[in-house]
């Protein structure tokens, strides 16, 4: 769905600061405010960001917004250019590399991620699990998917990330599949076992129906009476076919992703290796394409440093 752009924003003008915004449902207001702003600039580490920029994104005053960034900047988390324009700083730099040691996971995939992306000519990214949600970690290539991004979350409900479900124990399986809409539940459970016997998933949802697809879910969501979230779900349902059942894979099929799933020492499946392909693919391409992503994500269970 594209953003509504405001006045201020079309203008250039700087949007007025949002009280409710800054505060709303926070322990401690100036904490968040500091937040807001490394992750904002964290978002665009590679560009300097101008101060009526950060006001409007960050959603704050520019008194605030001034003040968390002098402060920032004296202490070294950010820097600051000669126009005046505000980046990263080499302390928060220090820290993230640091940082890195909390996480092996993404120190041993990289190398995997970065040969599976140059055998098969896609881009691929690491996802990992985070309780209830799978956060995108890794990226390597460029993704035709604007949502593909290190720090994208996405809720671990259906009907995606199923790789993440597929190995899990029954109740496990039937807990999730218990919050899916009714109409997919069928067909997902059948897509689970097929997960299981291949090895991955595939996500195949063409990239135009998005926004319409967010859309309607969005609206459906909202407080609207029973009867339209009944034919809510209903357009929901047709717009989505979820992965491919064996006889229904053709001459070419649209895959837009293949995930294969990464198990800690117990078996659980902690993350994914994703490949987006975004294109039509033969079924000898597909299994060739899953073949791939499946042993990269084993050498990385296995703990293989790669070269």
């Amino acid at each position: 769905m594209t953003p509504t752009i405001g006045r201020a924003a079309r203008t250039g003008q700087e949007a007025m600061p949002n009280p409710a915004r800054e505060d709303a449902g926070t322990a401690s207001p100036p904490t968040q405010r500091v937040v807001q702003v490394l992750e904002l600039l964290s978002r665009h580490a590679t560009e300097r960001l101008s101060l009526a920029r950060i006001v409007r994104e960050a959603g704050l005053s520019r008194a605030t917004a001034h003040a968390v960034l002098t402060q920032l900047t004296a202490d070294g988390w950010t820097a600051r250019d000669a126009e005046g324009c505000y980046g990263i700083g080499l302390r928060l730099l220090t820290v993230a590399r640091r940082a890195e040691a909390a996480f092996p996971l993404r120190r041993t995939a990289i190398t995997h991620l970065r040969a599976l992306s140059e055998h098969t000519g896609t881009p691929v990214f690491l996802a990992e699990r985070d309780g209830d949600s799978i956060v995108v970690t890794e990226v390597v290539g460029d993704p035709s998917a604007g949502w593909i991004r290190p720090g994208r979350r996405l809720p671990l409900a259906p009907p995606v990330c199923r790789e993440f479900i597929a190995w899990t124990s029954e109740p496990e399986r039937q807990e999730w599949l218990s919050t899916a809409d009714p109409a997919h539940r069928d067909r997902l459970t059948h897509v689970l076992a097929e997960i299981r016997a291949r090895g991955y998933s595939v996500e195949r949802l063409a990239d135009d129906s998005t926004p319409v697809l967010e859309a309607l879910a969005a609206l459906r969501d909202s407080p609207v009476t029973s009867a339209l979230r009944t034919q809510l779900s209903s357009a929901i349902t047709e717009l989505i076919t979820i992965d491919y059942l064996p006889d229904e894979l053709g001459p070419e099929n649209a895959v837009v992703t293949v995930a294969a799933p990464i198990r800690d020492t117990d078996g659980a499946v902690i993350a994914s290796v994703v490949t987006c392909p975004d294109t039509r693919l033969s079924t000898t391409e597909l299994s060739n394409l899953g073949t791939a992503t499946v042993a990269a994500a084993q050498r990385i269970t296995e703990g293989d440093p790669g070269d």
